[in-house]
């Protein structure tokens, strides 16, 4: 994600707020001013459960040039309680057991070090719950 857009975002990742349009109830995160599901223009801002579960995951082995120390790890398409979608990283645990139905906690993390001057990236990481889901 380029640093401008990534910093004008920052606000709404750092209190993981998403948008609930008024019309048809459609959560969006990161917060929409059009809703993506009936266009509408009535979002109005909320604050997400910092909880996820796994919908589809995949383990990446190759990974883009800025991830390679990482692989293998997992990607998540993931989905709060109040139902916005996120793709987001899990992390410390089995990536062999990431699975759909896996719940998750999110957490905030560096993501990433962009460019020559090392701009700091932080977005969301799932870190898997005890079975018990507590």
């Amino acid at each position: 994600m380029p640093s401008a857009r990534y910093w004008r975002q920052i606000p709404s990742r750092y209190r993981l707020e998403g948008a609930r349009c008024v019309a048809c109830g459609r959560v969006a995160f990161p917060a929409r001013r059009i809703c993506p599901a009936c266009r509408k223009r009535e979002m109005t801002a909320m604050r997400l459960t910092p909880r996820a579960r796994v919908i589809t995951s995949t383990v990446v082995h190759v990974a883009p040039a800025e991830f390679q120390n990482e692989a293998p790890y997992a990607l998540a398409l993931v989905e709060t309680p109040e139902g916005a979608r996120m793709m987001a990283q899990v992390v410390d645990g089995d990536i062999a057991k990431v699975r759909p139905g896996t719940e998750l906690q999110l957490e905030f993390r560096r993501i990433r070090a962009e460019g020559r001057g090392g701009i700091l990236c932080y977005g969301y990481k799932g870190v898997p719950l005890p079975s018990g889901g507590a």
